[in-house]
Protein backbone atom coordinates (compact mmCIF):
# COMPACT_ATOMS: atom_id res chain seq x y z
CA UNK A 1 0.00 0.00 0.00
CA UNK A 2 2.59 2.25 1.04
CA UNK A 3 4.12 1.69 -2.59
CA UNK A 4 1.27 2.43 -4.30
CA UNK A 5 0.43 5.69 -2.31
CA UNK A 6 4.13 6.93 -3.17
CA UNK A 7 3.69 6.17 -6.66
CA UNK A 8 0.50 8.37 -6.60
CA UNK A 9 2.18 11.07 -4.80
CA UNK A 10 4.60 10.97 -7.72
CA UNK A 11 1.86 11.33 -10.44
CA UNK A 12 0.42 14.37 -8.76
CA UNK A 13 3.95 15.92 -8.28
CA UNK A 14 4.51 15.66 -12.00
CA UNK A 15 1.17 17.21 -12.61
CA UNK A 16 1.84 20.30 -10.27
CA UNK A 17 4.97 20.68 -11.35
CA UNK A 18 4.70 22.74 -14.64
CA UNK A 19 2.26 25.08 -13.19
CA UNK A 20 4.43 26.22 -10.07
CA UNK A 21 7.34 26.90 -12.16
CA UNK A 22 4.99 28.69 -14.52
CA UNK A 23 3.78 30.53 -11.50
CA UNK A 24 7.14 31.12 -9.60
CA UNK A 25 8.43 31.98 -13.25
CA UNK A 26 5.77 34.71 -13.62
CA UNK A 27 6.28 36.13 -10.25
CA UNK A 28 10.20 36.92 -11.09
CA UNK A 29 10.00 38.41 -14.28
CA UNK A 30 6.61 39.51 -14.70
CA UNK A 31 4.58 40.30 -11.26
CA UNK A 32 6.75 40.89 -8.38
CA UNK A 33 5.03 39.31 -5.35
CA UNK A 34 5.87 39.64 -1.68
CA UNK A 35 8.47 36.33 -0.52
CA UNK A 36 5.42 35.68 2.18
CA UNK A 37 2.90 35.16 -0.88
CA UNK A 38 5.39 33.04 -2.66
CA UNK A 39 5.99 31.11 0.41
CA UNK A 40 2.37 30.27 1.35
CA UNK A 41 1.94 29.27 -2.61
CA UNK A 42 4.80 27.03 -2.12
CA UNK A 43 3.35 25.31 0.82
CA UNK A 44 0.18 25.39 -0.87
CA UNK A 45 1.64 23.50 -3.79
CA UNK A 46 3.42 20.41 -1.59
CA UNK A 47 0.18 19.96 0.21
CA UNK A 48 -1.61 19.83 -2.95
CA UNK A 49 0.78 17.02 -4.22
CA UNK A 50 0.19 15.20 -0.89
CA UNK A 51 -3.49 15.39 -1.36
CA UNK A 52 -3.97 14.17 -4.39
CA UNK A 53 -2.07 11.24 -4.00
CA UNK A 54 -3.88 10.39 -1.03
CA UNK A 55 -6.98 10.81 -2.99
CA UNK A 56 -6.23 9.42 -5.69
CA UNK A 57 -5.52 5.66 -3.74
CA UNK A 58 -8.63 6.64 -1.88
CA UNK A 59 -10.92 7.01 -4.71
CA UNK A 60 -9.24 3.97 -6.01
CA UNK A 61 -10.29 1.82 -3.28
CA UNK A 62 -13.52 3.31 -2.33
CA UNK A 63 -15.33 5.40 -4.58
CA UNK A 64 -15.25 3.77 -7.66
CA UNK A 65 -15.95 0.14 -6.48
CA UNK A 66 -18.89 1.53 -4.21
CA UNK A 67 -20.31 3.42 -7.33
CA UNK A 68 -20.58 0.33 -9.64
CA UNK A 69 -21.64 -1.71 -7.24
CA UNK A 70 -24.36 0.59 -6.52
CA UNK A 71 -25.00 1.06 -10.34
CA UNK A 72 -24.75 -3.04 -10.50
CA UNK A 73 -27.49 -3.41 -7.97
CA UNK A 74 -29.80 -0.56 -8.85
CA UNK A 75 -30.31 -2.22 -12.62
CA UNK A 76 -30.83 -5.86 -11.12
CA UNK A 77 -33.84 -4.21 -9.51
CA UNK A 78 -37.53 -4.87 -11.19
CA UNK A 79 -38.77 -1.89 -10.06
CA UNK A 80 -38.40 1.39 -11.90
CA UNK A 81 -39.63 3.47 -10.02
CA UNK A 82 -37.53 2.53 -7.04
CA UNK A 83 -34.33 2.92 -9.65
CA UNK A 84 -35.49 6.41 -9.66
CA UNK A 85 -36.08 7.63 -6.26
CA UNK A 86 -32.52 6.27 -5.15
CA UNK A 87 -31.02 7.82 -8.34
CA UNK A 88 -32.88 10.88 -7.27
CA UNK A 89 -31.70 10.61 -3.52
CA UNK A 90 -28.32 9.46 -4.28
CA UNK A 91 -27.47 12.83 -6.78
CA UNK A 92 -29.06 15.27 -4.10
CA UNK A 93 -27.00 13.58 -1.41
CA UNK A 94 -23.86 13.80 -3.23
CA UNK A 95 -24.13 17.31 -4.64
CA UNK A 96 -24.81 18.82 -1.51
CA UNK A 97 -22.36 17.80 0.35
CA UNK A 98 -19.86 18.81 -2.82
CA UNK A 99 -17.55 21.39 -1.26
CA UNK A 100 -17.13 23.17 -4.42
CA UNK A 101 -20.84 24.05 -4.20
CA UNK A 102 -20.20 25.39 -0.94
CA UNK A 103 -17.98 28.21 -2.77
CA UNK A 104 -20.50 28.76 -5.11
CA UNK A 105 -23.27 29.60 -2.75
CA UNK A 106 -21.35 32.16 -0.58
CA UNK A 107 -20.88 33.92 -4.01
CA UNK A 108 -24.16 34.63 -3.93
CA UNK A 109 -25.66 36.70 -1.50
CA UNK A 110 -28.61 37.63 -3.12
CA UNK A 111 -29.91 34.24 -2.18
CA UNK A 112 -30.12 33.59 1.85
CA UNK A 113 -30.32 31.43 3.40
CA UNK A 114 -27.32 29.96 0.90
CA UNK A 115 -29.14 26.75 1.46
CA UNK A 116 -32.09 27.23 -0.97
CA UNK A 117 -28.95 27.55 -4.05
CA UNK A 118 -27.70 24.43 -2.62
CA UNK A 119 -30.74 22.63 -2.72
CA UNK A 120 -32.31 23.72 -6.08
CA UNK A 121 -28.88 22.55 -7.52
CA UNK A 122 -29.14 19.07 -5.57
CA UNK A 123 -32.74 18.65 -6.78
CA UNK A 124 -31.29 19.59 -10.57
CA UNK A 125 -28.47 17.33 -10.49
CA UNK A 126 -30.87 14.38 -8.77
CA UNK A 127 -33.65 14.68 -11.84
CA UNK A 128 -30.53 14.68 -13.68
CA UNK A 129 -29.62 11.22 -12.53
CA UNK A 130 -32.69 10.02 -12.60
CA UNK A 131 -32.63 10.94 -16.81
CA UNK A 132 -29.41 9.54 -17.32
CA UNK A 133 -30.67 6.20 -15.72
CA UNK A 134 -33.46 5.81 -17.76
CA UNK A 135 -30.88 6.50 -20.64
CA UNK A 136 -28.78 4.03 -20.05
CA UNK A 137 -31.36 1.33 -19.36
CA UNK A 138 -33.79 2.41 -22.59
CA UNK A 139 -30.57 2.61 -24.98
CA UNK A 140 -31.52 6.21 -25.72
CA UNK A 141 -28.91 8.11 -27.73
CA UNK A 142 -26.75 10.31 -24.69
CA UNK A 143 -27.04 13.61 -28.45
CA UNK A 144 -30.54 13.40 -28.72
CA UNK A 145 -30.65 14.15 -24.79
CA UNK A 146 -28.11 16.39 -24.96
CA UNK A 147 -29.89 18.66 -27.90
CA UNK A 148 -33.10 19.15 -26.54
CA UNK A 149 -31.89 19.56 -22.19
CA UNK A 150 -29.51 22.05 -23.68
CA UNK A 151 -31.96 23.97 -26.26
CA UNK A 152 -34.33 24.40 -22.99
CA UNK A 153 -31.51 25.56 -20.63
CA UNK A 154 -30.61 28.45 -23.54
CA UNK A 155 -33.80 29.01 -24.03
CA UNK A 156 -34.57 29.17 -19.99
CA UNK A 157 -31.55 31.61 -20.07
CA UNK A 158 -33.00 34.38 -22.11
CA UNK A 159 -35.58 35.03 -19.56
CA UNK A 160 -33.07 34.73 -16.93
CA UNK A 161 -31.27 37.86 -15.03
CA UNK A 162 -27.64 38.75 -17.08
CA UNK A 163 -26.23 38.79 -13.81
CA UNK A 164 -27.46 35.50 -13.02
CA UNK A 165 -26.72 33.52 -16.60
CA UNK A 166 -22.60 33.24 -16.06
CA UNK A 167 -23.42 31.51 -11.80
CA UNK A 168 -25.76 29.38 -13.77
CA UNK A 169 -23.55 27.69 -15.87
CA UNK A 170 -20.69 27.94 -13.31
CA UNK A 171 -22.67 25.81 -10.97
CA UNK A 172 -23.23 23.05 -13.71
CA UNK A 173 -19.16 22.79 -13.46
CA UNK A 174 -18.51 23.38 -9.81
CA UNK A 175 -21.22 20.19 -8.97
CA UNK A 176 -19.65 17.52 -10.78
CA UNK A 177 -16.35 17.88 -8.49
CA UNK A 178 -14.08 15.34 -6.79
CA UNK A 179 -17.01 13.51 -4.49
CA UNK A 180 -19.47 13.37 -7.28
CA UNK A 181 -17.33 12.48 -10.14
CA UNK A 182 -15.28 9.06 -9.06
CA UNK A 183 -19.30 8.05 -7.61
CA UNK A 184 -20.83 8.98 -10.81
CA UNK A 185 -18.22 7.87 -13.41
CA UNK A 186 -18.40 4.61 -11.71
CA UNK A 187 -22.03 4.25 -11.57
CA UNK A 188 -22.47 4.48 -15.17
CA UNK A 189 -19.88 1.62 -15.50
CA UNK A 190 -21.99 -0.13 -13.56
CA UNK A 191 -24.99 -0.06 -14.85
CA UNK A 192 -23.95 -0.16 -18.15
CA UNK A 193 -22.35 -3.76 -17.58
CA UNK A 194 -25.39 -5.40 -16.43
CA UNK A 195 -26.23 -5.01 -20.69
CA UNK A 196 -24.44 -6.93 -23.31
CA UNK A 197 -24.97 -5.34 -26.02
CA UNK A 198 -22.86 -3.85 -28.75
CA UNK A 199 -23.62 -0.13 -27.57
CA UNK A 200 -22.71 -0.94 -23.16
CA UNK A 201 -19.49 0.20 -23.59
CA UNK A 202 -20.65 3.61 -25.43
CA UNK A 203 -23.27 4.12 -22.60
CA UNK A 204 -20.99 3.63 -19.61
CA UNK A 205 -19.86 7.43 -19.91
CA UNK A 206 -22.88 10.23 -20.15
CA UNK A 207 -24.35 10.10 -16.08
CA UNK A 208 -21.38 13.36 -15.50
CA UNK A 209 -22.51 15.24 -18.59
CA UNK A 210 -26.58 14.94 -17.98
CA UNK A 211 -25.71 15.29 -14.28
CA UNK A 212 -24.04 18.50 -15.47
CA UNK A 213 -26.91 20.49 -16.80
CA UNK A 214 -29.44 19.37 -14.14
CA UNK A 215 -27.91 22.37 -11.95
CA UNK A 216 -27.41 24.93 -15.15
CA UNK A 217 -31.66 25.03 -15.70
CA UNK A 218 -32.58 24.42 -12.30
CA UNK A 219 -30.41 27.46 -10.74
CA UNK A 220 -31.48 29.71 -14.17
CA UNK A 221 -35.32 28.69 -12.79
CA UNK A 222 -34.15 29.86 -9.25
CA UNK A 223 -33.00 33.53 -10.97
CA UNK A 224 -36.15 34.16 -12.84
CA UNK A 225 -38.17 33.33 -9.12
CA UNK A 226 -35.68 34.83 -7.43
CA UNK A 227 -34.88 37.65 -9.65
CA UNK A 228 -31.64 39.11 -8.17
CA UNK A 229 -30.46 42.78 -8.73
CA UNK A 230 -27.44 42.67 -7.09
CA UNK A 231 -24.76 40.26 -5.71
CA UNK A 232 -21.56 41.82 -3.58
CA UNK A 233 -18.73 39.85 -4.71
CA UNK A 234 -16.13 39.38 -1.48
CA UNK A 235 -13.11 41.22 -1.97
CA UNK A 236 -10.04 37.98 -1.93
CA UNK A 237 -7.53 39.24 1.06
CA UNK A 238 -4.20 38.75 0.62
CA UNK A 239 -2.48 37.45 3.77
CA UNK A 240 0.36 39.42 6.05
CA UNK A 241 2.86 37.10 6.33
CA UNK A 242 6.31 38.41 8.07
CA UNK A 243 7.60 34.56 9.51
CA UNK A 244 7.62 31.38 9.22
CA UNK A 245 5.37 30.56 12.08
CA UNK A 246 2.78 33.13 10.51
CA UNK A 247 2.58 30.75 7.23
CA UNK A 248 1.93 27.26 9.22
CA UNK A 249 -0.63 29.27 11.28
CA UNK A 250 -2.74 30.60 8.44
CA UNK A 251 -2.53 26.53 7.29
CA UNK A 252 -3.49 24.95 10.55
CA UNK A 253 -6.02 27.69 10.92
CA UNK A 254 -8.15 26.23 8.29
CA UNK A 255 -7.58 22.42 8.14
CA UNK A 256 -10.93 22.48 10.67
CA UNK A 257 -12.72 24.31 8.11
CA UNK A 258 -12.08 21.97 5.40
CA UNK A 259 -11.98 19.23 7.49
CA UNK A 260 -15.71 19.67 8.50
CA UNK A 261 -16.99 20.29 4.58
CA UNK A 262 -15.36 17.11 3.39
CA UNK A 263 -16.52 14.81 6.46
CA UNK A 264 -19.92 16.17 6.05
CA UNK A 265 -19.45 14.97 2.38
CA UNK A 266 -18.12 12.07 2.86
CA UNK A 267 -20.22 10.85 5.69
CA UNK A 268 -23.42 11.11 3.39
CA UNK A 269 -21.74 8.72 1.41
CA UNK A 270 -20.48 6.58 4.20
CA UNK A 271 -24.74 6.53 5.21
CA UNK A 272 -25.70 5.88 1.80
CA UNK A 273 -23.28 3.03 1.46
CA UNK A 274 -24.30 1.38 5.07
CA UNK A 275 -27.83 1.28 4.15
CA UNK A 276 -27.03 -0.12 0.87
CA UNK A 277 -24.87 -3.36 2.52
CA UNK A 278 -27.09 -3.63 5.36
CA UNK A 279 -29.89 -4.10 2.34
CA UNK A 280 -28.18 -5.53 -0.34
CA UNK A 281 -24.65 -7.73 1.18
CA UNK A 282 -23.07 -6.86 -1.58
CA UNK A 283 -19.55 -6.64 -0.43
CA UNK A 284 -17.51 -9.81 1.62
CA UNK A 285 -16.11 -8.36 4.79
CA UNK A 286 -12.45 -7.85 3.21
CA UNK A 287 -14.26 -5.71 0.70
CA UNK A 288 -16.26 -3.84 3.19
CA UNK A 289 -12.44 -2.76 4.96
CA UNK A 290 -10.59 -1.95 2.28
CA UNK A 291 -13.69 0.18 1.32
CA UNK A 292 -13.76 1.95 4.70
CA UNK A 293 -9.91 2.27 4.34
CA UNK A 294 -9.92 4.17 1.41
CA UNK A 295 -12.88 6.67 2.73
CA UNK A 296 -10.28 7.54 4.88
CA UNK A 297 -7.55 8.02 2.31
CA UNK A 298 -10.24 9.78 0.44
CA UNK A 299 -10.65 12.04 3.86
CA UNK A 300 -7.42 12.94 4.68
CA UNK A 301 -6.34 13.78 0.52
CA UNK A 302 -9.41 15.97 0.30
CA UNK A 303 -8.77 17.66 3.40
CA UNK A 304 -4.87 18.45 2.62
CA UNK A 305 -6.02 19.47 -1.32
CA UNK A 306 -8.42 21.93 -0.20
CA UNK A 307 -6.33 23.37 2.44
CA UNK A 308 -3.58 24.02 0.14
CA UNK A 309 -5.46 25.34 -2.49
CA UNK A 310 -7.19 27.79 -1.08
CA UNK A 311 -4.87 29.17 1.21
CA UNK A 312 -1.67 29.07 -0.87
CA UNK A 313 -2.85 29.43 -4.33
CA UNK A 314 -6.02 32.07 -3.95
CA UNK A 315 -3.95 35.28 -2.81
CA UNK A 316 -1.52 34.55 -6.52
CA UNK A 317 -4.43 33.91 -8.44
CA UNK A 318 -5.61 37.32 -7.67
CA UNK A 319 -2.25 39.07 -7.70
CA UNK A 320 -1.63 37.38 -11.05
CA UNK A 321 -4.76 38.61 -12.56
CA UNK A 322 -5.12 41.80 -10.81
CA UNK A 323 -1.52 43.05 -11.60
CA UNK A 324 -1.11 42.30 -14.89
CA UNK A 325 -4.49 43.98 -16.15
CA UNK A 326 -3.63 47.44 -14.94
CA UNK A 327 -0.39 47.11 -16.64
CA UNK A 328 0.40 47.98 -20.13
CA UNK A 329 1.33 44.34 -20.49
CA UNK A 330 -2.20 43.07 -20.17
CA UNK A 331 -2.80 41.21 -23.13
CA UNK A 332 -0.05 39.10 -21.84
CA UNK A 333 -3.01 37.16 -20.12
CA UNK A 334 -3.89 35.60 -23.22
CA UNK A 335 -1.06 33.25 -23.90
CA UNK A 336 -0.08 33.36 -20.12
CA UNK A 337 -3.33 31.75 -19.53
CA UNK A 338 -3.37 29.30 -22.44
CA UNK A 339 0.45 27.86 -20.97
CA UNK A 340 -1.75 28.00 -17.65
CA UNK A 341 -4.69 26.12 -18.68
CA UNK A 342 -2.79 23.37 -20.75
CA UNK A 343 -0.84 22.09 -17.43
CA UNK A 344 -3.33 22.85 -14.92
CA UNK A 345 -5.74 20.48 -15.60
CA UNK A 346 -3.90 17.46 -15.12
CA UNK A 347 -3.65 19.13 -11.43
CA UNK A 348 -7.60 18.51 -10.91
CA UNK A 349 -8.35 14.94 -9.36
CA UNK A 350 -11.30 14.21 -11.17
CA UNK A 351 -9.42 13.72 -14.02
CA UNK A 352 -6.81 11.13 -13.01
CA UNK A 353 -10.50 9.51 -12.31
CA UNK A 354 -11.37 10.05 -15.46
CA UNK A 355 -8.59 9.33 -18.00
CA UNK A 356 -8.23 5.60 -15.93
CA UNK A 357 -12.10 4.77 -16.44
CA UNK A 358 -11.62 6.08 -20.29
CA UNK A 359 -8.37 3.95 -20.49
CA UNK A 360 -9.58 0.79 -18.90
CA UNK A 361 -13.16 1.09 -20.93
CA UNK A 362 -11.78 1.33 -23.62
CA UNK A 363 -9.29 -1.38 -23.46
CA UNK A 364 -5.85 0.30 -24.03
CA UNK A 365 -7.40 2.54 -27.36
CA UNK A 366 -8.20 5.87 -25.55
CA UNK A 367 -4.71 5.70 -23.36
CA UNK A 368 -4.84 8.52 -20.60
CA UNK A 369 -2.25 10.65 -22.31
CA UNK A 370 -4.28 10.72 -25.62
CA UNK A 371 -6.75 11.92 -22.71
CA UNK A 372 -4.33 14.61 -20.88
CA UNK A 373 -3.38 16.16 -24.15
CA UNK A 374 -7.19 16.70 -25.44
CA UNK A 375 -8.11 17.97 -22.16
CA UNK A 376 -4.63 20.61 -21.78
CA UNK A 377 -5.49 22.07 -25.18
CA UNK A 378 -9.11 22.51 -24.50
CA UNK A 379 -8.40 24.28 -21.15
CA UNK A 380 -6.04 26.08 -23.21
CA UNK A 381 -8.57 27.32 -25.29
CA UNK A 382 -10.89 27.92 -22.29
CA UNK A 383 -8.77 30.61 -20.76
CA UNK A 384 -7.49 32.15 -23.66
CA UNK A 385 -11.28 32.51 -24.84
CA UNK A 386 -12.07 33.99 -21.41
CA UNK A 387 -9.38 36.75 -20.95
CA UNK A 388 -10.25 37.83 -24.45
CA UNK A 389 -14.11 38.30 -23.35
CA UNK A 390 -12.61 39.74 -19.90
CA UNK A 391 -10.72 42.14 -21.60
CA UNK A 392 -12.89 43.53 -24.40
CA UNK A 393 -16.27 42.90 -22.23
CA UNK A 394 -18.03 40.56 -24.68
CA UNK A 395 -21.14 39.01 -23.04
CA UNK A 396 -20.70 35.37 -21.90
CA UNK A 397 -23.64 34.32 -24.21
CA UNK A 398 -21.91 35.16 -27.44
CA UNK A 399 -19.49 32.69 -26.87
CA UNK A 400 -21.43 29.74 -25.11
CA UNK A 401 -24.40 29.72 -27.55
CA UNK A 402 -22.01 29.06 -30.68
CA UNK A 403 -19.75 26.87 -28.94
CA UNK A 404 -22.56 24.46 -27.73
CA UNK A 405 -24.07 24.62 -31.08
CA UNK A 406 -21.00 23.21 -32.61
CA UNK A 407 -20.46 20.54 -30.20
CA UNK A 408 -23.87 19.08 -30.63
CA UNK A 409 -23.36 19.14 -33.74
CA UNK A 410 -20.35 17.14 -33.96
CA UNK A 411 -22.57 14.15 -31.64
CA UNK A 412 -23.85 13.38 -35.08
CA UNK A 413 -20.48 12.64 -36.59
CA UNK A 414 -18.34 10.96 -33.86
CA UNK A 415 -18.08 7.77 -32.04
CA UNK A 416 -20.61 7.69 -29.38
CA UNK A 417 -18.08 6.61 -26.74
CA UNK A 418 -16.40 10.02 -27.48
CA UNK A 419 -19.56 11.95 -27.16
CA UNK A 420 -20.45 10.24 -23.49
CA UNK A 421 -16.23 11.12 -22.48
CA UNK A 422 -16.23 14.64 -23.91
CA UNK A 423 -19.23 15.60 -21.71
CA UNK A 424 -18.15 14.04 -18.92
CA UNK A 425 -14.88 15.69 -19.42
CA UNK A 426 -16.81 19.03 -19.65
CA UNK A 427 -17.56 18.90 -15.38
CA UNK A 428 -14.46 16.89 -14.73
CA UNK A 429 -12.31 19.69 -15.71
CA UNK A 430 -13.72 22.16 -13.69
CA UNK A 431 -12.75 21.23 -9.92
CA UNK A 432 -11.59 22.46 -7.22
CA UNK A 433 -8.08 23.88 -9.03
CA UNK A 434 -10.74 26.10 -11.24
CA UNK A 435 -12.39 27.58 -8.28
CA UNK A 436 -9.40 28.53 -6.24
CA UNK A 437 -7.02 29.42 -8.91
CA UNK A 438 -8.70 29.91 -12.06
CA UNK A 439 -11.25 31.84 -10.66
CA UNK A 440 -9.54 34.54 -8.42
CA UNK A 441 -6.98 34.60 -11.51
CA UNK A 442 -10.29 35.70 -13.45
CA UNK A 443 -11.98 38.14 -10.35
CA UNK A 444 -8.38 39.99 -10.22
CA UNK A 445 -8.31 40.69 -14.24
CA UNK A 446 -11.38 42.01 -13.60
CA UNK A 447 -11.13 44.46 -11.41
CA UNK A 448 -7.81 45.35 -13.13
CA UNK A 449 -9.37 46.09 -16.29
CA UNK A 450 -12.43 47.58 -14.39
CA UNK A 451 -15.17 45.02 -15.13
CA UNK A 452 -18.00 43.87 -13.62
CA UNK A 453 -17.50 40.78 -11.31
CA UNK A 454 -21.08 39.09 -11.76
CA UNK A 455 -20.84 39.52 -15.15
CA UNK A 456 -17.62 38.83 -16.79
CA UNK A 457 -15.50 36.70 -13.77
CA UNK A 458 -18.25 34.33 -13.57
CA UNK A 459 -18.59 32.07 -16.21
CA UNK A 460 -14.68 30.90 -16.71
CA UNK A 461 -15.77 27.53 -15.14
CA UNK A 462 -18.42 27.17 -17.92
CA UNK A 463 -15.81 28.10 -20.25
CA UNK A 464 -13.36 25.40 -18.93
CA UNK A 465 -16.39 22.61 -19.56
CA UNK A 466 -17.27 23.56 -22.94
CA UNK A 467 -14.43 24.01 -24.16
CA UNK A 468 -13.62 19.95 -23.66
CA UNK A 469 -16.96 18.92 -25.19
CA UNK A 470 -15.49 20.33 -28.89
CA UNK A 471 -11.86 19.39 -28.53
CA UNK A 472 -12.69 15.55 -27.13
CA UNK A 473 -15.31 15.17 -30.10
CA UNK A 474 -12.79 16.28 -32.77
CA UNK A 475 -10.16 14.08 -31.54
CA UNK A 476 -12.90 11.37 -31.79
CA UNK A 477 -13.73 12.48 -34.93
CA UNK A 478 -10.01 11.85 -36.10
CA UNK A 479 -9.84 8.48 -34.23
CA UNK A 480 -13.03 7.17 -35.96
CA UNK A 481 -11.77 7.89 -39.00
CA UNK A 482 -8.36 6.46 -38.44
CA UNK A 483 -10.44 3.12 -37.68
CA UNK A 484 -12.79 3.36 -40.46
CA UNK A 485 -8.90 3.54 -42.83
CA UNK A 486 -7.25 0.79 -40.69
CA UNK A 487 -10.37 -1.23 -41.12
CA UNK A 488 -10.63 -0.81 -44.98
CA UNK A 489 -6.83 -1.38 -45.06
CA UNK A 490 -7.05 -4.78 -43.06
CA UNK A 491 -9.88 -5.72 -45.52
CA UNK A 492 -7.80 -4.85 -48.41
CA UNK A 493 -4.73 -7.31 -47.26
CA UNK A 494 -7.26 -9.79 -46.33
CA UNK A 495 -9.05 -9.81 -49.62
CA UNK A 496 -4.96 -9.85 -51.44
CA UNK A 497 -3.98 -12.94 -49.38
CA UNK A 498 -7.25 -14.74 -50.17
CA UNK A 499 -6.56 -13.81 -54.22
CA UNK A 500 -3.10 -14.54 -53.45
CA UNK A 501 -3.92 -18.85 -51.74
CA UNK A 502 -6.36 -18.97 -54.75
CA UNK A 503 -3.87 -18.41 -57.70
CA UNK A 504 -1.38 -20.84 -55.53
CA UNK A 505 -4.23 -23.52 -55.02
CA UNK A 506 -4.88 -23.31 -58.79
CA UNK A 507 -1.19 -23.97 -59.63
CA UNK A 508 -0.93 -26.75 -57.19
CA UNK A 509 -4.13 -28.39 -58.87
CA UNK A 510 -2.88 -28.17 -62.19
Amino acid sequence: MNKILQEKIMEAFSSVLPITAIVLIVSVVLVPMPAGTILMFLVGAVLLIIGMGFFSLGADMAMMPMGEGIGIQLTKTPNLVLILFLSFLMGLIITIAEPDLQVLAKQVPSIRPSMILIVTVGVGVGFFLMMAMVRTLFKIPLGILLIIFYVITFGVAYFAPKTFVPIAFDSGGVTTGPITVPFILSMGVGVASIRSDRHSQDDSFGLVSLCSVGPILAVLLLGIYFNPTGAAVESTVIPVVETTRDVVKDFVVEIPHYFEEVIMALGALVGFFIVFQLISRRYKRHQVVRIVVGFCYTLIGLVVFLTGVNVGFIPVGHLLGNDLAVSPLKWILVPLSMLIGYFIVTAEPAVHVLNKQVEEISAGAISHKVMNRGLSIGMAMALAITMVRILLGIPIMYILIPGYAFALVLTFFVPKIFTGIAFDSGGVCSGPMTSTFLLPLAMGTCEGAGRDMMIDAFGIVAMVAMAPLIVIQLMGLVYGRKMKSSAKQAAHETISAADTGVIIEFEEVV
